[in-house]
């Protein structure tokens, strides 16, 4: 249940580096900075997003500006580094996936009747 985030993958003219552009602004008009090795708090979508990638492994650097997420491979010589980076942005706001427990009608409305 909820809906995949369309992405492109766009070249860069710098190697090792890769954009992609989504159908979901991640932060209005302002931009993110994210690095591998700080701590990332908060819960708002380019924060969540962020840790995720970062847990897909291989990132160095993220930088997200609206609904362009700019991303630093790690191994910028690796030609398959950015793999799977796709299906992480596009997961971002699917939350029932297999093995995921969905709540019952009555859990869902505890309280409200």
């Amino acid at each position: 249940m909820g809906q995949p985030i369309t992405v492109v993958e766009k070249p860069s003219s710098r190697t090792g580096v890769v954009r992609f552009e989504i159908n979901r602004s991640l932060t209005g008009m302002g931009h993110e900075r994210f690095y591998a090795d700080q701590e990332i708090p908060g819960d708002e979508p380019a924060q969540e997003l962020a840790r995720r990638l970062f847990r897909h492994g291989g990132i160095s650097r993220l930088h997200m500006n609206s609904n362009i997420v700019t991303v630093e491979l790690a191994d910028r010589s690796d030609p398959q580094a950015g793999d799977g980076i796709a299906d992480v942005i596009a997961s971002l706001y699917t939350y029932y996936v297999e093995g995921t427990e969905v709540p019952s009608d009555e859990e869902l409305t505890d309280g409200l009747g």
